[in-house]
């Protein structure tokens, strides 16, 4: 097959800002971007059996007509439409970054209680402030504390070049995307790119593959981590730089040591929760749908529970930040109503220990308004030596909620009845701290929240064409190769004359042009996508056509996942997630149409 070099060309321009509409009417089979197995549900409201559609060869995600597409990107703007299901307005659209996605199904009849983490999942931080802040912080302690120059008090950092998903290793000083064969796609040493054969020499000829885990390398998957990431490559370049301006002794597995010592100390003195303590408004993002989402799990006739690592001084303010109580002159209020929204709250957890119910760790409740923690018996209230009904105690025990310190989950359980750990659904921003524990150890159904997946899905959208035309791309190079690949076995092993020989020599040697013109096209092609959602490491769910070891982290651990944990409020307590059926390859090219 020859593909004329304006058919290249054109391909190519369909990725330039101005590119016209797509030139093919027939139906093409592409890749959605969906990591394989982790595809949308369908939204709240939507009708299946008054649209058309198609399914995806590499996803099996739904691909509806004009009509359901516009359908599904109704207010995608994100002001209109987020309306809670229980209200009037709402059961209806969702706008695809609002939207939960879903890997296993889900009855929420099932569900007997609903529990949350804090930090980064119902207090979404934001990096332009918060990240700054943990970078900063980390700054001052690697030089007043650790010996590092102090020109490092210049540095700033960019919260937008770092992103989940990535993996450090610590003794090359590299940083590392790959998929989830654990094929390292993209590599930097510090802020410089790794070439292919350098990157092939170090990570790809091993006859035993790497695990890519502790201690020889760090997982980049919490938000909180990206600005100590950002800080490790600028060190690694920097001691490339400046050989004898590090402390000594310090190669890069000792940098990183190093930063993730002086990250522990801001937390132990704490000083950036004194900082956020002060100001919650500059470091979290305010969210008005999380007080009407746990209203409507409670008239659901469902428990609710918090877990956190934050303590209950810290814990306190943030949850009064978020669940908006304010005084006449509109100033924050710092009281106890948001405990109404929870049968228990579980202070200072040390998750992800608090998940093993060996971890024998003593459970304290806490007294709200002064902070004074009282032994417990596994959570039952003891009464002080020479008195049998304390008046402290009988106050904790009139609350509706409880505060507590400690502890493991077999004192929650206990505390919430559960009979059942899969009558558990938990939310959580942490695959191995809140998502893996919980659904490995414990079998407690699981959602993870990833906020930037709302940007990401949103582009998918919006690059659907270009998309299309990549695939288009790959399978046009692909035909070449096939064609190069059958004259090069005929002249092996066939007869010809001489002229018929020489003919096809001749169109052998044009289609291997052809080959490494179309090879061109497709990789600049895809590069061009590739940065459209990171000018570094690209897509979050994807490294090139695999999915990513992040998605592969989601897929596995995640029941479901979405955008903001207010999300939930979108959609009925009693709704039934299911996913969309899985394709194995040499199903995509038979599906029906």
């Amino acid at each position: 097959m020859r593909i004329p070099k304006k058919n290249v060309a054109f391909c190519l321009s369909l990725f330039s800002p101005k590119f016209p509409a797509p030139f093919s009417s027939r139906i093409l089979r592409f890749s959605t971007g969906f990591p394989a197995k982790i595809r949308p549900i369908h939204t709240a409201g939507f009708n299946q059996s008054n649209s058309h559609y198609s399914k995806d060869d590499s996803a099996g995600t739904i691909l509806g007509d004009k009509a359901s597409q516009s359908h599904l990107m109704a207010n995608s703007n994100g002001v209109e439409g987020l309306h809670v299901w229980s209200s009037p307005e709402g059961g209806c659209k969702i706008d695809i970054g609002k939207q939960i996605f879903c890997n296993r199904s889900l009855n929420m009849k099932n569900i007997l209680a609903v529990g949350f983490d804090m930090d980064y999942t119902l207090a979404q931080y934001k990096p332009e402030t918060f990240e700054s802040l943990a970078y900063e912080g980390t700054i001052r302690k690697l030089v007043y504390d650790l010996g590092y120059p102090p020109e490092l008090l210049e540095w700033t950092f960019d919260p937008k070049y770092m992103v989940r998903g990535l993996v450090l290793d610590k003794k090359r000083g590299n940083i590392l995307k790959m998929d989830r064969h654990k094929y390292v796609k993209v590599a930097y040493h510090g802020f410089r790119e790794l070439s292919k054969e350098d990157k092939v020499g170090t990570y790809g000829n091993s006859l035993i593959r790497d695990s890519f885990d502790e201690p020889d390398y760090a997982l980049i998957d919490t938000l909180f981590s990206l600005a100590e990431a950002y800080l490790f490559a600028q060190l690694v370049d920097y001691k490339d730089n400046n050989p004898g301006k590090v402390p000594e002794g310090a190669d890069y597995s000792h940098m990183y040591k190093d930063v993730r010592a002086a990250v522990d100390l801001c937390h132990r003195d704490g000083t950036l929760k004194q900082m956020v303590a002060k100001d919650p408004k500059r470091y979290i993002n305010e969210d008005t749908s999380i007080v009407p989402m746990f209203k409507m799990l409670r008239a659901s006739g469902r428990s609710t529970f918090l877990v956190t690592n934050s303590l209950w001084d810290y814990t306190n303010i943030v949850m009064n930040f978020l669940c908006a109580s304010h005084t006449l002159d509109g100033s924050l209020s710092c009281n106890f109503d948001w405990l109404q929204y929870f049968d228990v709250v579980v202070t200072g957890s040390a998750k992800p220990g608090f998940f093993h119910e060996e971890n024998r760790a003593n459970i304290f409740e806490v007294e709200p308004e002064s902070g004074m923690l009282l032994n417990t018996d596994n959570g039952t209230p003891m009464p002080l030596v020479g008195s049998t009904s304390p008046e402290v105690l009988l106050k904790g025990l009139n609350k509706s909620c409880r505060v507590f310190q400690g502890g493991n989950v077999a004192h929650l359980h206990k505390l919430l009845s559960i009979e059942s750990s899969s009558q558990v659904l938990y939310v959580g921003d942490h695959i191995y701290g809140d998502i893996l524990r919980s659904k490995k150890v414990l079998g407690w159904r699981t959602m993870l929240v990833v906020p930037e997946l709302e940007r990401e899905v949103k582009l998918l959208w919006e690059l659907r064409d270009m998309r299309k035309q990549l695939r288009l791309l790959r399978d046009e190079r692909d035909l070449v190769e096939d064609q190069i690949h059958h004259l090069k076995w005929s002249l092996k092993f066939e007869s010809f004359r001489d002229d018929e020989k020489q003919k096809m020599i001749s169109a052998l040697g044009e289609l291997e042009s052809q080959r490494d013109q179309a090879r061109l096209a497709h990789q600049q092609a895809q590069r061009e996508c590739h940065q459209k959602f990171h000018k570094i490491w690209g897509q979050l769910m994807k490294t090139g056509y695999q999915n990513s070891r992040f998605a592969h982290q989601v897929e596995r651990f995640a029941c479901l996942y979405t955008s903001q944990v207010s999300n939930l409020s979108l959609y009925s307590p009693d709704k039934y997630y299911r996913p969309s059926e899985d394709f194995m390859p040499h199903e995509f090219h038979i599906l029906p149409l």
